[in-house]
């Protein structure tokens, strides 16, 4: 691109201009669907206003990160909104690009939360609703309707939702879960015109009163970029691996019936790889299996992304489990699965409705007890992997699904 006294101005004028003097003979509707098409090719402004914390050893924070990463790439001028509630959040970029593995330049700005949730030990439900809806009202007062009207909005926040809904900006909401004052906003913004709703399954979606939605099921994606050396990378054979958060909200993901499995001499010959925090948990589990004389199983704790990665690719078997309570059973969309896809895995996982809707089910092997476990973690083992089109799986492909979205409002 040259600029200059020939092509004065910015890139996009200065592309009009070389377009226009090679173009003198071309009618004038032409040109102006080029000037159409330079318009939509000029970078367009994203606000992700999220009532999470960063950085977080939570799968949603990831999701969160990884999403406004392929926006970015994808020609977005991505901005990071978020409260500062808990004593290790920060918004300096640099701690982010570490601890979530990405490079793209996002803009990132940690906004003052001067609300009780976050700093006190009780209450803390009731301190999050209260919390939350102050501080949605109060972030949404900073994106005035005539100075932002030309820009797009997503969260996952019920009030941000709300607020900016009411202004009459563009704005993505993606649901992850049910709940009472989720579904009182919907029924009250959730048709308007201005308001496009992502949800990760249909089980999700139907949940809601308000079935008068633009919406789009869209589940979770793997950032593929963590998986490029898997076809270089020779497996063990009978090692399995589980990814994830050992407490899925305060409460145990049902490890102990892995446990017991892995340690019958039915799978003696199996070893199992344990990633993922908090380390009170980790080291309760560890005592356990000390107790009890297991070797087969090992906890590493909490990885960096790319350590998961080089686990995960010389393994042959993932795990997927959870605990038994609603939003397990129906709502999830698991990221770990993905990665498990990615990693060219097989998998065992808990037989779940979420489960039995995720693609390529040729890969998974379910089970429901402790001898379904034993025996579908042996049929896993004799398996082959059924290759997936890894482009319907992948963060960038989501990515474009979402900039679809916004192209309809």
């Amino acid at each position: 691109m040259e600029f200059g006294p020939k092509y004065p101005g910015s890139a996009f004028i200065g592309r009009f201009y070389q377009f226009c003097e090679i173009s003198k003979t071309n009618s004038f509707y032409k040109i102006l669907e080029r000037i159409i098409s330079l318009y939509k090719e000029m970078k367009k402004v994203l606000n992700y206003i999220s009532y999470q914390s960063f950085p977080a050893n939570t799968a949603n924070s990831l999701q969160t990160i990884s999403n406004l990463k392929y926006l970015a790439r994808n020609h977005y001028e991505a901005r990071l909104f978020f409260p500062l509630r808990e004593k290790n959040s920060s918004d300096d970029l640099k701690i982010l690009q570490k601890y979530y593995y990405f490079n793209e330049n996002i803009s990132v700005k940690g906004l003052k939360h001067p609300y009780p949730f976050g700093k006190f030990d009780y209450f803390n439900k009731l301190f999050f609703h209260l919390s939350h809806y102050l501080w949605g009202k109060s972030t949404s007062k900073i994106f005035a309707q005539e100075d932002c009207k030309d820009e797009y909005f997503f969260t996952r926040s019920d009030w941000i939702l709300y607020f900016l809904a009411k202004k009459n900006l563009n704005i993505i909401f993606e649901c992850h879960q049910y709940s009472k004052v989720r579904n009182f906003v919907f029924n009250r913004v959730a048709s308007r015109k201005n308001v496009q709703i992502i949800f990760l399954n249909d089980f999700i979606k139907k949940e809601f009163s308000n079935q008068n939605l633009s919406y789009l099921i869209l589940p979770s994606a793997v950032d593929l970029e963590l998986f490029e050396n898997v076809n270089s990378v020779k497996k063990e054979e009978n090692k399995i691996t589980f990814v994830g958060n050992l407490l899925r909200f305060g409460k145990e993901r049902n490890l102990d019936i892995v446990i017991n499995a892995l340690s019958s001499p039915d799978l003696k010959n199996y070893k199992l790889s344990i990633i993922g925090g908090p380390d009170s948990e980790a080291r309760k589990i560890k005592e356990k299996l000390e107790k009890n004389g297991v070797e087969n199983i090992k906890l590493t704790g909490r990885l960096e992304r790319t350590e998961v990665a080089k686990e995960l690719n010389t393994s042959s078997v993932g795990l997927l489990i959870n605990s038994p309570d609603k939003h397990s059973k129906f709502f999830t969309s698991p990221l770990k699965y993905f990665e498990y896809l990615a990693a060219k895995l097989r998998i065992v996982a808990i037989d779940y409705p979420s489960h039995k809707i995720l693609p390529f089910q040729e890969n998974i092997h379910y089970f429901k007890n402790k001898s379904s476990l034993i025996s579908a973690i042996k049929e896993a083992g004799k398996s082959e992997f059924h290759t997936v089109e890894l482009d319907e799986i992948s963060l960038d492909t989501r990515a474009k699904k979402i900039i679809k979205l916004f192209d309809n409002f």
